[in-house]
């Protein structure tokens, strides 16, 4: 199978370096990929939402899947953009339409979706400029901490946990004034949850879903969850909390209802579904899907996938994926993300990396990198993330922190407690 998968960060790396591993997979293209996918395939500098540039390779090189690594495309139609073209239409594409990315791309319409179909979520609100005075009002009614969320996709920006309720009011109102542009257009006010997160992760063909392993990601900059939201600053698999008993609520309250609703509304869902989770007294909450893997969470859910992850993909292009078989690796893994100093505000790029053919036992993924001649420079402020194996989460944290401590980049940084707070060791 001739693959070209889109994106240039973690998770596509990690998806890039799974892809590879299949033993139906002729060859494999990365637009535009990074420092790190290069080892695994062919990059091309094309990016995820110039759909002319990828419909016109796909063409040429002969592809017969397309695999879309970040939201944008697939908000933006890119599913959509294939079905439309005669030639095209034939191609796989992993990822949904533009209508069901929705459930990523509008806060609004994934509480309406959840409401409709009983998925149990947080009490919400949803206001725009002209009900704003309706917005506060519902303020007024809420306990703190009060939690608003623009509507669309804010760069992770979009989020705002506040203790204080004339704060809350006044970032309201900046927020349908045009604080995050168009994304804020409309502003989800919701109940705030107090519990601890996980990731939970399907890939389905719109009748039926595998599981994939679920994940707990960090997302503080810094250590014991404290400082400025970033894009994640590692990760763990499984997650000893997430045991068969809440696993089960998960698939009947969840998974199930989200599947079966799709299917009933008549909107085509071919790809990976991620569920946002908070428990909270035994019991799982939806805070947000995303319509792909995330990212660090792909960083340590693929390496425990044992599967042919083509194989996979190609039951979900051919709605056949109840025939498939997913199998996981019962060892432990641990991702530790090594940033730029600075992020997740201001930061330089450019830094020479050092050590990473040092690395034996782990696995580094390249988040934020590019080749500069035979050198490896940083190019965003996520920059690796360096994964390991381990007979227990304890020992999987080990060996991602030993591997750390040989990598050098001028103001790297990363948290030295990922894990800690669930591993009892760690404590």
């Amino acid at each position: 199978m001739r693959v070209l998968l889109l994106g240039s960060g973690g998770r596509e790396h990690a998806l890039a370096w799974k892809i590879a591993q299949s033993s139906i997979l002729e060859a494999l293209f990365i637009a535009p990929g990074n420092a790190g996918t290069r080892i695994h395939g062919q990059n091309v500098p094309i990016q995820p939402t110039d759909f002319k540039a990828i419909g016109e390779f796909v063409l040429e090189h002969e592809i017969e899947m397309v695999v879309v690594g970040p939201e944008d495309p697939l908000v933006l139609g890119i599913h959509d953009y294939f079905l439309a073209d005669d030639e095209l239409k034939k191609v796989g594409v992993i990822g949904p339409q533009k209508e069901a990315a929705q459930l990523e791309g509008s806060k609004d319409f994934a509480k309406k979706f959840m409401a409709r179909h009983n998925i149990p979520t947080a009490k919400y609100g949803s206001f725009q400029r002209e009900t704003l005075s309706e917005g506060l009002a519902f303020l007024d009614k809420m306990k703190a901490p009060y939690v608003l969320k623009a509507d669309g996709l804010a760069a992770g920006k979009g989020v705002l946990i506040l203790e204080d309720l004339q704060e809350a009011k006044l970032e309201l109102t900046n927020m349908l004034q045009g604080k995050f542009g168009d994304a804020s257009k409309t502003v989800v006010i919701e109940q705030f949850l107090k519990g601890i997160e996980c990731s939970v992760f399907v890939i389905t063909d719109g009748d039926s879903y595998k599981l994939l392993p679920e994940a707990k990601d960090y997302k503080r900059i810094g250590e014991g969850d404290n400082g400025l939201n970033t894009g994640g600053m590692g990760a763990i698999s499984p997650v000893p909390f997430a045991d068969a008993a809440f696993m089960d609520k998960v698939k009947n309250q969840v998974i199930i209802p989200t599947v079966k609703g799709l299917r009933s509304e008549e909107i085509p869902y071919k790809g990976f579904i991620f569920f946002g989770l908070i428990m909270v007294k035994n019991e799982p909450y939806v805070i947000e899907y995303n319509c792909r893997m995330g990212d660090p969470e792909t960083e340590v859910v693929l390496p425990r996938l044992k599967s042919d992850i083509l194989d996979l993909f190609e039951g979900v292009h051919s709605n056949t994926l109840s025939e498939r078989d997913v199998q996981f690796d019962d060892r432990c893994v641990a991702t530790v993300m090594m940033v730029s100093g600075g992020y997740p505000e201001k930061y330089e790029k450019g830094k020479q990396i050092y050590g990473l053919n040092a690395i034996a036992n782990s696995i580094v993924f390249h988040a934020g990198t590019k080749a500069d001649g035979p050198a490896i420079t940083s190019s965003g402020g996520r920059v690796l993330a360096v994964t390991s194996y381990g007979k227990n989460l304890d020992a999987a944290l080990d060996k991602s922190y030993e591997s750390i401590k040989q990598i050098e980049f001028e103001k790297s940084f990363y948290r030295k407690d990922i894990g800690f707070d669930i591993v009892p060791d760690k404590n």
